[in-house]
């Protein structure tokens, strides 16, 4: 699969996940989200899911951290 697509599906699936802005969510919510959006780049670009999964995870989690998605 070309590397635009991926790139496009992956920012389309970062603004999804940015809906989430008006229900104040937890950092699982967060979590849950992130690995999902992860996973799912991940195997389209034909890498690793888990490794995806777990990546997209901590950050979902950690992004309120460093004010990211507040």
């Amino acid at each position: 699969m070309p590397k635009k697509i991926v790139l496009v599906l992956g920012l389309a699936l970062t603004g999804l996940a940015g809906c989430t802005q008006g229900i104040n969510p937890t950092d699982t919510d967060r979590a849950l989200i992130g690995a999902g959006v992860g996973a799912t780049i991940a195997h389209v670009g034909g890498h690793n899911v888990v490794r995806g999964a777990a990546i997209g995870g901590a950050a979902g989690a950690l992004c309120n951290d460093v004010r990211l998605c507040e």
